[in-house]
């Protein structure tokens, strides 16, 4: 019998739907330069999820097929932006809004902003 290893490919990731970018992308505590906090990262596909959650009211279900993405990892993201904005908010650091594997509005799939 043969020791053979296994090698299991990762799922691709699927594009992420983001209904538009947010009009600010940056966030800090007033008083403190830019220069001196540390930044925290939110992806957009986070800022998304906050957005339809939190601010619309959305449950996870109806907001996951907004997204083009499951229910669970809806509520991973959702969990990840929520640890993130508490990390900010209780701890005085910059908050920077960029990136992640999302499909703004019509545009093909791809590393945005």
């Amino acid at each position: 019998m043969s020791s053979r290893k296994i090698e299991y490919m990762p799922r691709s990731k699927c594009c992420r739907r983001v209904g538009r970018a947010p009009d600010w992308n940056y966030f800090k505590p007033r008083g403190i330069p830019a220069s001196l906090l540390e930044e925290i990262v939110l992806t957009l596909d986070e800022f998304e999820a906050v957005r339809l959650a939190d601010y619309e009211g959305l449950y996870h279900e109806e907001a996951a097929k907004k997204m083009n993405i499951s229910r669970q990892t809806f509520g991973r993201i959702l969990e990840s932006a929520h640890r993130k904005i508490a990390d900010v908010l209780l701890n005085g650091k910059a908050l920077k809004i960029e990136g992640g594997e999302v499909t703004l509005s019509d545009r093909v799939c791809g590393r945005s902003v």
